[in-house]
């Protein structure tokens, strides 16, 4: 059996793992996504602390004011950066137009997705 914590990790990495290309989310709104609220610190942590060799989007994460929360000069800016506008999202000067990109889903996605990690059997 998993402890809560781990729980709420894949909770917020299989809601990372839905925002589709060419969309970005605020730590914020993957927070309350994920059943919890005012967790975007959680966020962070879920993101630093993803395994080698994943495949989660964790790119099309950013500040909820569009800004990459990175340091403007470090490699990991300009790497979530180049994967943002490989996928046709505007960067400019660091920021994201938030409502241009921001991922709207739609109730029927966030009702009806089958997740395994949401399955506590």
């Amino acid at each position: 059996m998993s402890t809560e914590r781990e729980r709420r990790l894949a909770r917020i990495r299989d809601t990372i793992a839905d925002i589709p290309r060419g969309s970005v989310s605020s730590y914020g709104q993957i927070a309350e996504i994920a059943g919890i609220p005012r967790g975007a610190r959680q966020v962070g942590y879920a993101l630093r602390t993803l395994p080698e060799g994943h495949e989660i989007p964790w790119h099309r994460v950013l500040q909820a004011s569009g800004h990459i929360a990175f340091d403007g000069d470090s490699r990991q800016f300009a790497e979530q950066r180049r994967r943002l506008e490989a996928e046709g999202v505007a960067v400019i000067s660091g920021r994201v137009d938030m409502t241009r990109y921001r991922w709207q889903p739609d109730l029927d996605e966030l009702l009806w997705k089958p997740s395994a990690a949401w399955d506590e059997t």
